[in-house]
């Protein structure tokens, strides 16, 4: 007999608070009617500045099912915030879910950048990737290198060798859901290995807030400077290194409202 729900829960609060997050999320996203290009992540999005997107896009889901799926195997990951005493643990856990949302997105971009510029697969310019399985994947990655011998259980019905689920997850949902992003999922694993074998290390709580702080800098001001939200207490201005803005803090005046830019179609790719 299995442990009470509410046993788990505390045993998982980070994995907990995430599925808590991504369902809110989806529930206020059908709720407001809005589309997964308004909140995706696409190359032409990222080179107009809409770099938020990095964020928004891997807790947005576009129906039910895909949060369903996405988070029934994450559930089963949140074993790693357990696993203190192999070096996984808690505090492990929420520092590289950071690292994996944020260098997941990038790789992403950066296979699209490839495809589109050196191959010229325009294609790939509009195609717009939702959904939090980079991270599912990196996380899948990582227990398949520190306990290899464990089992992957998915949905209950579904139990895998965890040191071979990550390419056969890969290979799994690329045959049976056509939208499902092989580069996403993909760069979820390379950024798993990377951690897992210790290329990427040393976080701690500190590197974890600063981080955190760079994130949330950058969430604001591209969201300023897209125009996708104003912040009329913010004003970015540009330096004379243009890549470098500097911030600066003014009287509270009139809110705008929530401006989405909309995307041409192109495609949407679930990760």
């Amino acid at each position: 007999m299995g442990k009470p729900l509410i046993y788990e829960i505390l045993e998982k609060p980070a994995t907990s608070c995430i599925i808590a997050i991504c369902s809110a999320i989806w529930y206020y996203i059908q709720k407001k009617n809005i589309g997964y290009a308004q909140v995706g992540l696409s190359y032409e999005t990222a080179l107009e500045g809409h770099h938020w997107r990095l964020i928004t896009s891997a807790f947005a889901h576009i129906s039910v099912i895909h949060l369903v799926f996405n988070m029934s195997a994450l559930w089963s990951l949140g074993v790693v915030e357990q696993l203190g005493d192999i070096g996984l643990g808690f505090q492990f856990y929420l520092h590289y879910t950071l690292v994996l949302i944020v260098l997941s997105g990038v790789l992403v971009l950066w296979a699209y950048h490839i495809l589109i510029n050196k191959l010229k697969l325009e294609h790939f310019r509009r195609v717009t990737a939702v959904g939090y399985s980079c991270v599912v994947f990196g996380w899948m990655t990582i227990l398949s290198v520190k306990q290899p011998s464990s089992k992957l259980n998915l949905f209950g019905l579904l139990s895998l060798p965890i040191s071979f689920a990550p390419f056969e997850s890969l290979i799994f949902t690329s045959i049976i859901v056509p939208q499902a992003s092989f580069l996403g999922h993909l760069s979820g694993i390379i950024v798993g290995y990377a951690i897992g074998w210790g290329l990427i290390h040393g976080m701690n709580n500190y590197w974890a807030l600063t981080l955190l702080g760079w994130i949330a800098l950058v969430f604001v001001g591209s969201l300023k400077r897209s125009g996708a939200y104003g912040f009329d207490f913010l004003e970015i201005e540009s330096v004379s290194e243009t890549s470098l803005p500097t911030v600066r803090f003014l009287a509270p005046g009139n809110g705008r409202t929530l401006q989405m830019s909309s995307v041409p179609a192109g495609g949407v790719e679930l990760v």
